[in-house]
């Protein structure tokens, strides 16, 4: 497999790269294209290089330009079989015509969408973007691509991604509070008495410490992946139990990877990431968290803790979220949002919900 697939047509100023970030360059105009699109960190082409690296069904980076400009991208998820290895390889013997599915999905930051295009473009140029990007995964990918599903995607990408043979549906909606708030107070106000209880023991609990800021050099990141990996593990647990979306056929259909430490490093050293960290009296470690925060809404991104059984606290979630609430309204940004899961803890707190569909498209139906 090569680490880079150009499609273009002489009659259209339309071009799709498909990069592997594992292998390839950053494409040109890519930094200026996150600022111009103002996509979250998790778009960083950098981030974008660890995260496939340690992935067991690493992203690919498609580019989208006209006339030599990014007009749009989208990160796809290359997907094997639930029996392959942690790791991916860059190229396996007979990997073209091996079966294989993509997923365009964000999963790191599963509340939104893995796919932008810009807004200047009218439907009729969107739809023929998308086809062209979907017949240069193919020309990538090889004839062992099954299929691609679109996750999680923003309602208004919908007339650009549906068509005869595929498949849409809405899927479990992104939590997200407004800010119509004038202070902090007014927030708590609003919250029931069993959240209020909780934050009061919390800030009275002499024995928590807690610290954040952005550009964090001082965390142990290892530290950080075994408590976040064990707690993603605990909350799938729970949500099969609980007979979770995304079975299929008797499958549990998650096909992300372990969280790894050079990831999270990559992350909380930049400025606009806040990580905030709880600790006891001894210094260990009880929770920590990560928000985005830019001028146009902030983002709670990661966020893990001990089990109470463990020694950790009790609904310490409620603080974190509290203190991004802080933010949020202390300078002045427009929303907050808190990805998909456990939205019956977050609705308490006063969010709403956003939603968002999923489309799947069959191979003999991608690019056209």
């Amino acid at each position: 497999m090569t680490a880079t697939t150009k499609v273009a047509a002489r009659s259209t100023a339309f071009e799709v790269e498909v990069l592997d970030p594992r292998s390839a360059a950053e494409p040109e105009g890519w930094s200026a294209f996150l600022r111009r699109a103002r996509l979250w960190p998790v778009w960083e082409y950098e981030v974008l290089r660890r995260e496939a690296w340690m992935a067991k069904n690493p992203a690919v980076l498609a580019v989208l330009r006209r006339n030599g400009t990014i007009v749009g991208a989208f990160t796809v998820m290359v997907c094997r079989s639930w029996r392959a290895g942690d790791f991916a390889p860059l190229s396996v013997l007979g990997g073209r015509f091996r079966p294989r599915w993509a997923e365009a999905y964000l999963w790191q930051l599963s509340g939104y969408p893995a796919g932008v295009l810009d807004e200047r473009l009218d439907e009729a140029e969107r739809r023929e973007l998308v086809r062209r990007f979907e017949r240069a995964l193919c020309a990538h990918l090889g004839p062992g691509l099954l299929g691609l599903i679109y996750r999680a995607m923003n309602p208004e990408l919908l007339p650009a991604l549906d068509g005869r043979g595929r498949m849409s549906r809405e899927i479990d909606p992104a939590a997200v509070l407004a800010n119509e708030y004038s202070t902090v107070d007014e927030w708590e106000r609003a919250l029931d008495d069993g959240a209020r209880k909780t934050l009061h023991e919390l800030r009275e609990d002499g024995d928590l410490c807690t610290e954040a800021a952005p550009s964090r050099r001082d965390l142990d990141c290892h530290e950080l992946a075994v408590m976040l990996n064990a707690h993603r593990s605990r909350q799938d647990d729970r949500a099969w139990a609980g007979g979770q979306r995304s079975r299929f056929g008797g499958l549990h259909m998650d096909t992300r990877s372990p969280i790894a430490p050079s990831y999270l490093d990559a992350l909380v050293r930049r400025p606009d990431v806040i990580t905030r960290t709880y600790r006891d009296g001894s210094g260990r470690l009880l929770g920590f968290g990560t928000v985005f925060d830019a001028e146009d809404g902030c983002a709670l991104h990661q966020w893990a803790a001990l089990p109470s059984a463990g020694g950790g606290r009790k609904g310490l979630y409620v603080d974190f979220y509290a203190r991004a609430v802080e933010h949020m309204i202390t300078y002045r940004r427009p929303e907050l949002t808190a990805g998909r899961a456990m939205l019956e803890n977050k609705t308490p707190l006063g969010f709403g919900t956003r939603s968002l569909v999923s489309v799947a498209v069959p191979r003999p139906v991608l690019g056209r």
